[in-house]
């Protein structure tokens, strides 16, 4: 099989911060693939990544020579961009109009362009991440549902809109549940399970062993993360592997990374009150940016917490490794590994976040490995001067 590297844009890189910090870019959600996952499936291949040095011990990089395919792990692949990556030679690069390399076989600064004129999605900031996820779920249904038959659907359920639009792996539990598939397709990951009460609003993705509890609200542009757990309202939110929102509260147009945990009653704001543009906070440019957007909620990198009835302003970005708690709204950029609340945040020592990260993890029988404490040790070091 051919050797596919997925390359890291340091700038992109750099724009896709708290999430960057832990995972290379490829290896972000959006639609019911990560876009490693959905590059596997479109174009078979031993692939590996060119991503931030302290990463390359977990994600490491294979290089076999001249005739490895490169390819922009920014870049959200379809079959026809697939297609045009597969067919480069060596010493070709695939250029698209607005000067991209998406995809290069040899070395990138002495190959010929050969330009694609279609414009593929792409991963170029924090918040293409839920605003790409309606069409990505959609997109992604087909490929997955492809030729494969879905299990029965129970009686206990009520559905408003196509059924073939619905499709169930081999495990999965949905009892009682309201399934709309008017405006996209509900997928239901394997031994995942919506209990009685739930309102699912497609285009939905909940990905394998994920739980949607009673009575939740899930509305479309949604994705549910593998081992996860969702409850109250959620509405255009990706929630990456192992994160909790187990109970009532909204959370909407958000991005919620791994391990994190969002206390009963937590809500985050989506709107501001006079309904002007969203600024984001950009790690890359060290301060708020306009996003062009109305609606932007929470972004949470990996390994955070929230306690009960936390409060989140506007487009709030918290980084890795942060436990918030208390009354009052904490500010709306609050850096990796401090602990606090509206009146004030301290560091979280070192020690102390391996023994939070470790009772959390043993919970789902996965172990913080030494590669994990490499990783975040050298992240401590990181995120330093982003405070």
């Amino acid at each position: 099989m051919r050797n596919i590297i997925l390359c890291d844009d340091k700038t992109v890189g750099a724009q896709l911060l708290p999430l960057t910090f832990t995972r290379p870019v490829s290896e972000i959600l959006c639609g019911a693939m990560t876009v490693r996952e959905r590059w596997q499936r479109l174009l078979p291949g031993l692939y590996s990544y060119d991503t931030a040095d302290y990463l390359q011990e977990k994600y490491p990089a294979t290089v076999t020579g001249d005739d490895d395919l490169s390819i922009a792990s920014h870049i959200i692949p379809d079959g026809n961009i697939a297609c045009a990556a597969a067919a480069l030679q060596q010493g070709q690069a695939l250029v698209l109009a607005d000067g991209t390399v998406a995809a290069w076989c040899g070395d990138r600064s002495k190959a010929k362009p050969v330009p694609y004129t279609a414009e593929p999605n792409m991963i170029r900031h924090l918040h293409d991440i839920f605003t790409l996820n309606h069409t990505q779920i959609a997109s992604d249904f087909d490929i997955i549902t492809d030729g494969r038959k879905s299990q029965a659907l129970s009686d206990s359920c009520t559905v408003i809109g196509p059924r073939e639009s619905i499709f169930i792996e081999e495990g999965a539990t949905v009892e009682g549940a309201f399934l709309n598939t008017t405006n996209g397709p509900i997928y239901i990951g394997a031994h995942a399970e919506v209990m009685e009460g739930s309102c699912l609003r497609g285009p939905i993705a909940i990905m394998d062993h994920a739980a949607v509890n009673m009575g939740s609200k899930v509305y479309g542009g949604t994705t549910i993360g593998a081992y996860s757990k969702i409850g109250g309202e959620v509405n255009n939110v990706v929630m990456h592997p192992y994160s909790n929102k187990a109970h009532d509260g909204f959370l909407g147009n958000a991005v919620i990374g791994s391990w994190c945990n969002l206390g009963a009653g937590c809500v985050a704001s989506n709107l501001k009150n006079d309904y002007t543009e969203i600024k984001l906070w950009d790690y890359s440019k060290r301060r708020f940016l306009r996003t062009g957007l109305q609606f932007c909620g929470l972004i949470m990198g990996d390994h955070s917490k929230a306690g009960i009835n936390t409060m989140f302003n506007t487009a709030t970005v918290v980084g890795v490794g942060v436990n918030i708690h208390g009354t009052g709204f904490p500010r709306n950029f609050v850096a990796s590994f401090t602990e606090g609340s509206a009146a004030g945040f301290a560091d979280v020592p070192q020690s102390k976040f391996f023994q939070i990260a470790e009772r959390v993890m043993a919970r789902r029988n996965v172990e913080l490995t030494d590669a994990d404490r490499r990783l975040y040790a050298t992240l401590y070091e990181i995120t330093e001067t982003y405070k």
